[in-house]
């Protein structure tokens, strides 16, 4: 997936801002709170999945998707732009959007 698909598909989501982050990323929130991150020079993202969801992925295509770190109940994914399917990425998208959004806000996609 490209760059100014992925840019397309966040902001297509409700309420998403974009601001600049930490090693020259780009991060993305729903109401003040981080959903994803995008580094643009390693064509990479990161996104907040469940702990399953990320071994799932890992399993899956390990030459696709890495760890990156895990809090609580949430893990987030790292994910090579160059190798993944534009409609997988879309999903994990909306799904790190829906993991993050408030209840009420999420219910309405």
């Amino acid at each position: 997936m490209s760059i100014e698909k992925f840019l397309e598909v966040a902001h297509g989501l409700p309420e998403v801002t974009e601001n600049e982050s930490f090693g020259g990323m780009t991060g993305f929130k729903v109401r003040g709170k981080g959903f994803g991150y995008l580094n643009e020079a390693d064509e990479t993202a990161m996104l907040k999945a469940t702990r399953e969801e990320q071994a799932a992925l890992i399993a899956e295509a390990p030459d696709v998707f890495s760890p990156s770190w895990t809090s609580g109940r949430f893990a987030w994914v790292t994910i090579d732009l160059r190798k993944v399917d534009h409609d997988e990425l879309a999903e994990l998208l909306t799904e790190a959007w829906r993991l993050t959004a408030p209840k009420r806000l999420a219910a309405g996609t």
